[in-house]
């Protein structure tokens, strides 16, 4: 079973969007976060036991750069808690999802993630991410 570990939701600034999130969540953020192998800054809410990630871009030609340009901001990506990525990752690659990546990588909030591919995913940006071991 997959549970829902974060929403992730693409932004132009943080510094405009965490007061905005922390208003419409009614919580503080609590924690930001800059993941350089991503080019993106985030900002973290939680919501009961699910979580809100919020991703600024720090370079122009990053993948939320690229996003917000084509779709503007907005919901990114959601992204699911798995015990075990590497199992996961053969299993839904066995179903005939596509992965974006072939071996798990460093994401923010001190996980390994591996996002599938929207095309296989009815347009949706799957993540799953681990916590590292």
């Amino acid at each position: 079973m997959l549970n829902i570990e974060h929403i992730g939701i693409a932004v132009k600034s943080l510094d405009i969007s965490v007061p905005l999130f922390e208003k419409l969540l009614n919580t503080t953020c609590y924690k930001t976060e800059a993941v350089a192998s991503e080019a993106v800054k985030t900002a973290f809410f939680k919501q009961g036991e699910t979580k809100v990630e919020l991703l600024e871009s720090t370079s122009a030609d990053s993948v939320i750069a690229k996003f917000i340009e084509k779709k503007g901001e907005g919901m990114h990506h959601i992204a699911f808690e798995v015990a075990d990525i590497y199992a996961e990752m053969k299993r839904l690659q066995n179903e005939g999802f596509v992965l974006l990546n072939e071996t798990p990588k460093n994401g923010a909030d001190d996980k390994l993630v591996c996002f599938l591919h929207p095309k296989s995913t009815n347009g949706l940006l799957v993540e799953l991410c681990q916590e590292k071991k």
